[in-house]
């Protein structure tokens, strides 16, 4: 790069004008990459809870069909999801994490009621309405698992993309600009002694004649 700039004064200004921007936005880079491995981390501690949620909701939900399964019989439950034909709806919205959009998701009335359930009440028993129940709440559960792993793999990707920021500025482009500014401050600094040296041999050869 240093090749390709010229020696005057007004590039000598220019270069020390784009350095001092860069090294300020590669400081908010620096930043704003750490803003978003913080809110990464918490992201992640929340990942956990929800996922270890998730593991034990779905144990419970096959312990319950299974038992329904052994007692009331696989027809009685396929008899009686069959019946089931609500749909399940999802409100969405977004948040902002340091720039970061990342969505909001939210289950709506994923839980019922016995009476608002599909199903006649007189041909269940206690075990398939648990087991409905349950099942209820695993549904939940697998939404705000998604909604979570989006937020993750959001933030990870903004994570890198910054870091290749800061790196490309930090590791390229300053040091670029930098040694394009000491060439162009040696040039000038050359140029300017040997004008001084010219203009004193001159003055010399003038006071001899």
């Amino acid at each position: 790069m240093s090749q390709d700039v010229k020696p005057t004064r007004s590039e000598e200004l220019r270069l020390k004008d784009r350095i001092e921007m860069a090294e300020d936005g590669h400081d908010i880079l620096e930043k704003k990459r750490d803003g978003l491995i913080h809110e990464f981390m918490q992201v992640i501690g929340d990942a956990r809870d929800v996922n270890e949620d998730l593991a034990e909701l779905y144990g419970e939900a096959r312990e319950k069909l299974l038992l329904a399964k052994i007692y009331d019989g696989e027809e009685a439950i396929k008899a009686n999801s069959m019946n089931i034909e609500s749909e399940i709806f999802l409100s969405t919205d977004q948040q902002n994490i340091m720039g970061v959009v990342v969505p909001k998701i939210e289950s709506i009335d994923v839980r019922k009621d016995i009476l608002d359930r599909e199903y006649g009440i007189t041909s269940t028993s206690s075990r398939i309405d648990s087991t409905a129940d349950k099942h209820e709440e695993l549904l939940e559960k697998i939404v705000e698992a998604a909604e979570t792993q989006t937020k993750i793999l959001k933030l990870l990707d903004e994570i890198e993309k910054t870091k290749r920021r800061v790196n490309a500025l930090e590791h390229k482009t300053i040091p670029e600009m930098k040694d394009a500014l000491d060439y162009v401050s040696q040039t000038l600094e050359e140029n300017e002694r040997e004008e001084t040296f010219r203009m004193k041999k001159i003055k010399e050869m003038q006071e001899e004649r």
